[in-house]
Formats: C-alpha cells, structure tokens, sequence
C-alpha cells in the first residue's frame, strides 16, 4: 500500500510495474525523459522507454518501470504512426534541422501528381531503407552520430522496413504534410531524405510527431511537465506526512 502513487485520480505501484504514456517535448531525448522521471517514481528499480525518438521529434513515448519493463520489445516492435511535415528543395547531413543545409535545390517544378506517384511506386509496402548516419545505430562498438559527428562516418546496412500507409494530408509547397504508418526501425528522415532524391530536388524532415504506438494514442500521454509536478506533489505531501 505504502509504494502506490495516486495521481489525479489514478493509482499507481511503479516498483511492481507501470506503463506510462509521456508526451515527449521538442527538444528533449528520450533519455532525457527517462532521466527526468527516474528518481521521481521511486521505490521502482528499473526504468526504461519503448523506442527513442530525435530530440527534434515530439509525440508518444512509452515508458514502463519495474516489471513492466520485461515488455518494453513487444511494444518496440508494434506498429507506429506519425505526421509531420517534409521540406522540398533542402537536403541535410542529417536529414533534419539538427543539422545545417548543405544544398539547396529548385523545388517549383515539382508538381501534386508527381508526388503521388513517386510514393505509390517507392515507398509503400515493404521496402529498403538506410537508416541516416546520424542515427543510434551502433558500428563497429560506437553511435553511428558520434562517429557522423566526428566526421567518421560510414554508410549504414540496409534494412528492410514496412510502410502501410504514407498519405500526404497537405500541398504546401515546399512543404508536405503528411501521416505515415510504419514498421519497427523505419527512419522517418529517411523517408524524407529518399522521397527528396527520387522527386530530384532533395528533401528533408521538418517537423515529426509520433502518434501512435499499436493501440496507444499520444491524445491520452501525460504532458510532461504536468507529471512530473504532481509527482513532486504527491512526494512533498508523502514527506509531510512521514514527519
């Protein structure tokens, strides 16, 4: 009884397990958010998220502590949905803002239909990705950044992902809007970054939110500052009590 939280009406027992659906802000890693929330949900032991998101990217981050993180590769491996938008014309080491353009190119050509077609020929159903050097991905022992970073670079693996829908909501030329759902370890950048090569005239990602988690909605995420203040709440009122 004495390790339950009751936040805004909900009981929780972090050390036994819970799953936590955080908002992630721009800005923020998703270890970050693991940090922030660690030594505010004790007396739980373990902590960890159910796939990272960019910093630049916003959306729904899972979380899951005690024994609940025993299930953190089932939920990595669900499907995922995002929107976002897609800049034409630009192309980044990164492919996103976290890095500076390094070409820009003429985008006026490009016209609705073209974009269509190239995304119903190339990007739907399962197809060969590789993942941007500025990934977590390991080589040879280190981050794929850290190397990228360091101006080491070396070109990932490609990988096989699935794309089950990838509809452009919004022409707003240069920029797409768009709503992707997709596999485990597919690169939104990249999709950006690869939509942008075969239109001819680059591309890069310009705003990500993650959506979806399988069945779990970011509409029902815990905005994080909100949590982590209740929680700071609820362990200044568990102290007073204590005295």
């Amino acid at each position: 009884m004495g390790n339950t939280t009751e936040l805004r009406g909900l009981t929780f027992d972090f050390a036994a397990g819970e799953v936590l659906l955080v908002d992630k802000p721009l800005n923020w890693t998703s270890f970050n958010v693991v940090a922030k929330l660690k030594y505010r949900i004790k007396p739980a032991k373990k902590i960890g998220h159910a796939g990272t998101l960019d910093p630049l990217a916003t959306g729904l981050l899972i979380i899951c502590t005690g024994k609940k993180t025993k299930e953190i590769e089932s939920y990595m491996g669900q499907i995922k949905e995002y929107t976002g938008v897609i800049q034409l014309g630009v192309i980044t080491p990164s492919y996103d803002y976290e890095t500076e353009p390094s070409e820009y190119r003429d985008y006026q050509h490009i016209q609705e239909s073209e974009v269509l077609s190239v995304i119903e020929n190339h990007f739907l159903g399962e197809i060969e990705q590789v993942p941007p050097v500025f990934s977590a991905i390991k080589v040879d022992g280190k981050r794929s950044y850290d190397l990228a970073r360091k101006g080491e670079a070396q070109e990932l693996k490609k990988r096989n992902v699935t794309v089950e829908t990838f509809e452009i909501t919004r022409f707003d030329f240069p920029n797409l809007h768009f709503r992707i759902v997709c596999s485990k370890g597919t690169y939104i950048r990249s999709l950006a970054h690869d939509l942008g090569q075969e239109l001819g005239c680059g591309g890069v990602l310009a705003g990500l939110r993650r959506t979806k988690i399988g069945n779990f909605h970011v509409d029902d995420a815990w905005n994080l500052e909100e949590l982590v203040s209740l929680l700071e709440e609820r362990k200044d009122k568990a102290s007073h009590e204590n005295l």
